[in-house]
């Protein structure tokens, strides 16, 4: 986006003929791709785009719509200030009113043109604050915990990680509800019910888990590069140095009746990643048939840079890992999207989804299938089922707050309450810091990501030109007219003393 925030302009809406150095309103049902250039083509002084109260009130035609320009948008280059508003009353007057001057520009008559922009109210758009300035020491953090084993001490650890951030056109509307609301529920679900089976002796499994709530996902994975590096690389003893048996990446996991298995390398027979991997097939083929379970296999690829999926962090440095998701592709555009509210969260997928990946971890963990139990066993039932109100509810906190990296600091609530969650269920439960190199940042973030704008009712410019023309005849005419009384007057008295002295 652009850095320039400061606004001093007049308001006009797309119908206007012209659009240089004005304050371009549109509302995001008649938005088009083609408008938006349009007004950036003509050297707008801005664009304010209006959104509705409720997202999930528009038509998913317009949705869609919107989803699909919104990466065009972020990655156009522009020096036109972006504003986002959520519609109100008076806002949307101010918006018809505006539009009403702007089509009145193409009336038939000239005359009639003239007279109606001079009558007519306009708006001139200001806004207050200081222009963007690049924030140097913003942390991103992470949040990290662990259930320890029974047994020796080299036993394998599963990495169970989702990045909890959002992304969006506009950070301060990016809620992040599937992407990636959905994977820290099912994070969080996951710490929920292992952490009872962890609590008695038997049914302690023989694995370490680690959870990783990770920041900075939708800015490479920054979090999770950091904590790689720091573990791998910078300390001497570390779960992930020792024996690692796989990384679970959690990743939009709120909708739809599929599930897929991202692979930047397809894992071998006889290691635990491919009898996890036929563990997730037996269980939806047996106890949920509805669904569609595939392996996606995608290699990474090092040119591009931006990394598809969270898990591609863990195989650069030779860690076994996979992403699983409802999304068959890494570039679908509910990943970044504003429009990704509470509406696109289905809890009962949700739930469905959170099942399936406990049961085949549970099987792998337990070796339930090498011990004879059946493909259509089903493990979590009764006191240890998967609490669907509880999911629902984290669900409705993760999506009723934006969650961009650039508004979520060690200090937030957010960080805080998610700290606090995890720490009911996980041991050493710890914050991970992430600063930006200063002579190579990989990230800048600004700050003014959200301005007050006011909007002042005032007459256009040639309302103004217009009344001092009509001043300057009425004194002309004031003039002629003390002209012409006074030669009247000094006629009359010559008349008059004639008369007198006849």
């Amino acid at each position: 986006g652009t850095r320039s925030a400061v606004l001093n302009t007049e308001a006009r809406t797309v119908e206007a003929d012209v659009l240089s150095r004005r304050c371009v309103m549109m509302r995001l049902v008649d938005f088009s791709y083609e408008q938006y250039q349009k007004a950036l083509r003509q050297s707008a002084g801005a664009v304010v785009i209006i959104l509705p109260q409720s997202i999930s009130s528009v038509p998913q035609d317009v949705v869609r719509q919107f989803m699909e320009i919104e990466p065009e948008m972020l990655a156009m280059e522009t020096v036109v200030p972006v504003y986002f508003a959520v519609e109100d009353e008076e806002l949307l007057s101010i918006y018809e009113q505006t539009r009403a001057a702007s089509a009145s520009q193409g009336s038939a008559s000239a005359a009639e043109v003239l007279l109606h922009t001079a009558t007519a109210n306009g708006f001139q758009m200001v806004t207050s604050g200081a222009q963007s300035k690049a924030i140097n020491d913003w942390l991103i953090p992470s949040v990290e915990g662990r259930l320890t084993g029974l047994g020796g001490e080299d036993l394998p650890t599963v990495v169970i990680v989702a990045h909890y951030d959002s992304f969006g056109v506009a950070p301060w509307l990016s809620h992040g509800a599937d992407s990636n609301g959905s994977g820290i529920s099912v994070l969080l679900e996951l710490a929920r019910l292992f952490s009872r089976l962890y609590t008695y002796r038997r049914t302690h499994a023989g694995y370490n888990l680690l959870f990783f709530a990770s920041g900075g996902g939708k800015f490479n994975y920054q979090g999770t590069k950091r904590w790689l590096e720091d573990n791998l690389d910078h300390t001497d003893s570390s779960l992930l140095q020792d024996n690692v048996a796989f990384v679970l990446c959690l990743d939009t996991l709120g909708r739809g009746n599929s599930l897929h298995l991202h692979v930047s390398k397809p894992p071998k027979e006889g290691t635990l990643q491919h009898a996890f991997l036929r563990e997730l097939e037996m269980v939806v083929s047996s106890q949920f048939p509805e669904v569609k379970f595939s392996m996606v296999h995608k290699k990474i690829n090092l040119a591009e840079d931006m990394l598809a999926w969270e898990h591609e962090r863990f195989a650069i440095r030779r860690l076994p890992a996979f992403t699983i998701s409802h999304l068959e592709s890494h570039r679908d555009s509910l990943r970044n999207s504003i429009m990704d509210g509470r509406a696109h969260v289905d809890t009962k997928a949700l739930t469905r989804n959170t099942r399936i990946i406990a049961e085949a971890l549970t099987r792998v963990i337990y070796n339930l299938t090498e011990k004879g139990a059946p493909a259509d066993l089903q493990i979590f039932t009764e006191q240890m089922q998967i609490q669907e109100e509880q999911l629902e509810s984290v669900m409705d906190w993760l999506s009723s707050q934006p969650r961009a990296a650039q508004l979520i600091d060690k200090d937030s609530t957010f960080l805080n309450t998610l700290e606090y969650y995890m720490g009911r269920y996980l041991k050493d439960v710890k914050q991970h810091h992430v600063k930006a190199d200063k002579r190579d940042p990989e990230f800048v973030f600004y700050d003014q990501l959200k301005q007050v704008m006011n909007a002042y009712r005032v007459k256009p410019a040639i309302f103004d030109l217009l009344l001092a023309v009509c001043i300057a005849a009425y004194l002309g005419v004031a003039y002629v007219a003390v002209q012409h009384f006074g030669l009247l007057y000094k006629t009359v008295q010559r008349l008059s003393l004639k008369t007198k002295q006849q």
